[in-house]
């Protein structure tokens, strides 16, 4: 990991020069009014979020949902750090840049880290969000480490306020636990509408907002990514025959051992 971290640390002193736009400070609206409205009208930047995948099945529409809320907060000409764990890229497989690229990212603007352990991932976590230069952070982690404990989630908090830039921390084969987190979501994949002449639909997703510490907690929305927009909507009802949805046996979180040679 050391080189690595090293080589994070090097980019991200070439970025803190930079500031960031007006429009990239205090909150963010996701586009989807209801979901705006139970958040107190946006997302704030500058918090921890914590993201959970509904089923193992649902890693893809937690990384396409993420995605698209790093979208939503860095704006275009914002910079992503993407931080992923070993065992979650053998598990999930590799980010894929010509599909982030579909849902309006610039690849050129993501920074992407592969951590071979949950403490790496954390510790080069804690690095990039202390930068004010980036405008999100994604940190994605399989399981329950110990290493992700209420200390680990408050110091990347911590930072996360003092820099302004956003913490999003994705959790795949996880269950919630003690977290500082100022929002927490549950994210599915949902069934998309055909578009014009057939063809395929937006990315849909079920969300659910399992906690909100700036107001009311516990609503669903079917909502869809609008990638010429760059936000979210929420998606009518789907009508009609629908794909099966994939089986969504949840897969165990590997044992410590098999974490650190992920």
């Amino acid at each position: 990991m050391q080189p690595t971290l090293i080589e994070l640390q090097r980019q991200i002193t070439a970025l803190a020069p930079m500031q960031k736009p007006t429009d990239q400070q205090g909150f963010v609206t996701l586009g989807a009014e209801r979901a705006d409205a139970a958040l107190g009208s946006a997302l704030a930047r500058g918090a921890l979020h914590e993201m959970f995948a509904a089923q193992a099945a649902d890693a893809a529409a937690l990384t396409g949902f993420c995605a698209g809320l790093a979208q939503c907060i860095s704006g275009d000409a914002g910079r992503i750090v993407w931080i992923r764990q070993g065992f979650s890229e053998t598990e999930a497989g590799p980010l894929f840049m010509p599909g982030l690229a579909a849902l309006g990212l610039d690849p050129a603007h993501i920074i992407h880290v592969r951590a071979r352990r949950p403490e790496d991932g954390l510790r080069a976590a804690l690095e990039a969000v202390r930068c004010a230069a980036l405008g999100a952070v994604l940190i994605e982690l399989w399981g329950m480490p110990r290493s992700l404990d209420l200390t680990a989630t408050r110091r990347l908090a911590l930072a996360a306020e003092a820099s302004g830039t956003t913490p999003l921390l994705m959790r795949l084969a996880a269950e919630p636990g003690p977290s500082v987190a100022q929002t927490r979501w549950q994210v599915a994949a949902a069934p998309s509408r055909a578009l014009a002449a057939s063809a395929p639909g937006r990315p849909a997703f079920d969300i659910t907002l399992l906690r909100n510490r700036a107001g009311a907690s516990g609503q669903r929305w079917h909502l869809e990514w609008d990638h010429e927009r760059k936000r979210f909507r929420h998606a009518a009802t789907v009508s009609g025959s629908v794909a099966a949805v994939p089986d969504k046996r949840p897969v165990p979180a590997p044992v410590e051992r098999l974490a650190r040679t992920g």
